[in-house]
């Protein structure tokens, strides 16, 4: 559980049940508590598997960084051996588990698979790393919502691009703690290229727009006030985090990143849920 840091499911799974509820409602099902155990399985599997695959392939990155010395496979409490076995482990439950959803979802696993474990190799050859942490998380809304309707629609791609660039923006205050470590190992973030102030200026442009995306969002589909509440909280929220990281004072950088963005993700998908099946 430390490994992967099991509580970090709070980023996507908020997201995935947003997917799964809306696709109930537009099919007008039942719900179906099997269906649910399943997506919510998927989403744990899929995210053991990368995270413990990223400290593999970082342990020996994280052996030289201060800030992360400690962590499991640097202090040797779990073997590297032990760490991949979990990977392989996790990786194939999801599968043969998207294969008890429908055939769309299990042809479509490996291809998550492919994103959310590459993801581990993009700080070594792009700056563009937070994007490609935000994509593997993006697929939690769009996955649960095939895992019901079978196909895909505008709603949940909006919903998956929000949280792509949610995650981005916040992952870039996140690698402000590793600035110069990066640049002493030559790797790629974009704190690391354009400097912190620019960097906030950057994760604010980026959580701008997935505030917008979640206001199309709830001007295509006819939610009522429920939604716009939780939309309004989920904003106030990101705008307060920018707030608290200045490019003068980095000591709130956790707190911005799970914290806020957590409380943030719970409340606004209780609300949006709500907002679905309120008479």
């Amino acid at each position: 559980m430390s490994l992967v840091k099991i509580h970090h499911t709070i980023f996507s799974m908020p997201f995935a049940l947003i997917g799964f509820f809306l696709a109930v409602k537009e099919n007008g099902d039942n719900i179906s508590l099997r269906l649910l155990l399943l997506v919510i399985l998927c989403i744990l599997f899929a995210r053991n598997a990368a995270m413990a695959f990223n400290r593999y392939v970082d342990r020996e990155i994280d052996r030289k960084n201060p800030r992360t010395a400690l962590r499991e496979l640097p202090k040797e409490i779990i073997s590297p051996r032990s760490a991949m076995f979990f990977v392989i482990l996790n990786a194939a439950a999801f599968i043969i588990t998207t294969g008890f959803l429908n055939l769309l979802c299990l042809f479509l696993s490996p291809v998550a698979l492919i994103i959310v474990l590459g993801y581990s190799f993009t700080k070594r050859f792009t700056y563009l790393s937070h994007l490609f942490l935000g994509a593997g998380l993006a697929l939690a809304p769009i996955g649960a919502y095939l895992a019901v309707a079978g196909k895909f629609d505008v709603l949940p791609l909006l919903y998956s691009f929000c949280v792509l660039l949610w995650v981005a923006g916040f992952d870039i205050i996140y690698a402000l703690q590793d600035i110069e470590f990066d640049k002493s190992e030559n790797l790629k973030s974009i704190p690391a290229r354009i400097g912190i102030r620019n960097s906030l200026l950057l994760s604010a442009l980026f959580h701008f727009i997935s505030v917008i995306l979640i206001v199309v969002a709830g001007v295509i589909y006819p939610f009522q006030w429920l939604y716009w509440t939780g939309c309004a909280v989920f904003t106030l929220l990101i705008i307060y985090q920018h707030l608290i990281v200045k490019p003068g004072d980095l000591s709130k950088v956790n707190l911005a990143f799970f914290t806020l963005n957590g409380i943030a993700s719970i409340i606004y998908a209780v609300f949006v849920i709500a907002d679905l099946f309120m008479k």
